[in-house]
């Protein structure tokens, strides 16, 4: 019975496990996706005294008595930042960062309630600004507003004649006529990304950090000023995911090879118990 309870304890979390596989497999397209990975852990083991007499132990090299596990659970998961591969598009709204725990700043509707999120996602586009003027806005793949420095949406007029993006995230857009307008990309580098938490669309939130009792410049810095320098951005460019199909695929079958074990120790522990049922 007991090693039907440690099997299935187990089998429970190697599922999770494969989930976590089946999600970064999913991913490895998705632009400036972050794998994950997961790191299980032994759960708490009940030790029994077989030996009351420590004197009959004497020139023992084990630890005395038996310790009897019960299963392994998953201890936690890890975002993997590593940065990824970049790949040429020559599109001008397209960018990727060149450093790792760097994000854009965007802004969210979340039931009503604008709030802001980070993403790593670059391929940028314009939408109409909807203010009744020939203005557009820079937005990501799912219309979220893309924010400036100033944590306000970038808007700009829709007759221009070029977009340039720098390495430190400065963004002039060159009018048909006129005096080009310039706005500095909203980017924060995370000193913790252990603390993020993902929101779908490849973006992530913080958590109650009050609550944590951790003050947020101990999770994130704004590259303003004379941080501007150290944003890493290439313009015409998107960071693939750091999803590498041959450990995932690795991983998996390590995964599945685990899973059947359990399944078969379930197994046998069964037709153990029926013989032991069976005996007259």
């Amino acid at each position: 019975m007991r090693s039907m309870i440690t099997a299935t304890n187990t089998m429970s979390q190697l599922q999770k496990q494969l989930d976590t596989i089946g999600h970064n497999l999913a991913n490895i397209e998705t632009t400036g996706y972050k794998k994950r990975q997961v790191n299980f852990s032994e759960l708490l083991s009940q030790e029994f005294n077989n030996q009351p007499d420590n004197a009959q132990e004497e020139g023992r090299l084990t630890p005395i008595g038996i310790r009897t596990g019960v299963g392994a659970r998953l201890g936690h998961t890890n975002m993997m930042m590593t940065q990824g591969a970049i790949k040429t598009t020559d599109r001008e709204l397209d960018i990727a960062f060149t450093k790792e725990n760097q994000f854009l700043q965007v802004l969210v509707d979340e039931n009503g309630v604008q709030v802001p999120r980070f993403t790593r996602e670059g391929a940028l586009y314009l939408s109409p600004a909807n203010d009744g003027t020939n203005r557009v806005s820079l937005v990501t793949s799912g219309g979220d507003p893309v924010l400036d420095q100033d944590g306000e949406p970038i808007v700009f007029v829709d007759n221009f004649k070029e977009i340039k993006i720098s390495t430190n995230g400065e963004v002039t857009v060159v009018p048909e006529a006129g005096a080009p307008q310039i706005f500095n990309l909203s980017v924060v580098e995370v000193k913790k990304p252990q603390l993020l938490q993902a929101v779908g669309q490849n973006q992530f939130a913080l958590p109650d950090l009050a609550e944590l009792g951790i003050a947020a410049d101990d999770v994130f810095v704004s590259l303003q000023g004379a941080l501007r320098e150290q944003v890493g951005m290439q313009q015409g460019a998107l960071e693939q995911s750091n999803v590498d199909l041959t450990t995932e695929m690795s991983d998996l079958l390590l995964t599945q090879r685990s899973y059947q074990f359990n399944a078969k120790s379930i197994s046998v522990s069964d037709q153990m118990m029926g013989l032991v049922n069976g005996i007259r």
